[in-house]
């Protein structure tokens, strides 16, 4: 609501007509929907740092979107590097499915990791789509769209599904504080993802996410006071080192391309100085030979 309220006004202070269909906003609005309803209900079920390592699996799903809509290329390297994330992200699969739960009893972590697995892909689909719209058409436009129908589904959803749950919330000056903290942060990061995505593309974009996994790790030690399983750590070690590689060719990939343009520019450029240059020196040889087969013609002298 808070997105429509601030983008929306601003879209309709435009007075312009939508660049896209709106029934493509309510379907890419929808995924994405979903996927933040995922999400939240495996934090229910699961530890915040098995969430926030597990949405790595964004990665795989957007390249595999990108490079079919999108036409995106990735090099070996940068499968590689990807491999490896999932690599690390299996050990907290495989560290999940033998946790006793002795921390909390009502956790159930294997149920946590399928339904953040399968947020994931909505996510992935929801980043290329607004990675689209941001980059191809208007970024004001898509915000202020998902603002909109995210309030019609989330409304109808929530009447169908959570009103028995919203209807036992205990509407304390302490949960306010937590729903309007959350709404914020919520904000914000949709305002400054949709810059991210313009600028370096979803793929980058969820590679950097995984900056959170520290501060996922940090906030269940000092603030929920729990121990970490030492598969964490090394699942860190892992998703650092295929983070590296993707990023290392990927920058390489970036150079190597522009290099290319940039000498295949200058190829051309110099082939068509070349070109023009032979041209008129050409023309001018012609233009010298007929001066000098008329030139004896205006002076009366017959050429044998």
């Amino acid at each position: 609501m808070l997105l429509a309220l601030v983008y929306g006004t601003i879209l309709l202070h435009r007075r312009q007509k939508l660049l896209i269909p709106w029934y493509w906003y309510l379907a890419l609005v929808f995924i994405d929907v979903q996927g933040n309803f995922l999400s939240i209900r495996a934090y229910q079920y699961s530890y915040i740092t098995s969430i926030n390592l597990l949405d790595c699996w964004t990665i795989p799903w957007v390249m595999l979107l990108t490079r079919f809509a999108l036409g995106t290329r990735y090099s070996f390297w940068q499968f590689v590097g990807a491999g490896t994330c999932m690599a690390g992200l299996s050990l907290v699969l495989l560290s999940d499915s033998n946790s006793p739960d002795v921390q909390d009893a009502s956790k159930r972590p294997l149920l946590g990791d399928v339904l953040i697995i399968a947020a994931t892909f909505c996510f992935a689909f929801s980043n290329v789509g607004e990675e689209y719209c941001v980059k191809k058409k208007d970024r004001i436009e898509f915000i202020a769209m998902l603002g909109i129908f995210g309030v019609l589904v989330t409304g109808i959803q929530i009447s169908l599904f959570e009103r028995k749950n919203l209807e036992t919330i205990n509407w304390s000056p302490t949960m306010i504080s937590l729903f309007t903290g959350f709404v914020i942060a919520a904000f914000v990061f949709c305002t400054i993802s949709s810059f991210v995505l313009k600028m370096s593309g979803s793929t980058m974009f969820n590679l950097s996410l995984l900056t959170t996994d520290i501060w996922a790790v940090a906030i269940r030690i000092f603030f929920y006071h729990q121990k970490v399983h030492w598969l964490y750590y090394l699942a860190f070690a892992v998703v650092a080192m295929g983070l590296i590689i993707y990023s290392l060719n990927s920058s390489d990939d970036e150079t190597a391309a522009s290099t290319t343009e940039t000498t295949t520019q200058y190829e051309q450029l110099s082939s068509e100085e070349t070109g023009g240059a032979n041209l008129d020196w050409q023309n001018r040889k012609h233009q010298d030979d007929d001066h000098t087969c008329q030139a004896p013609q205006d002076n009366g002298i017959d050429l044998v």
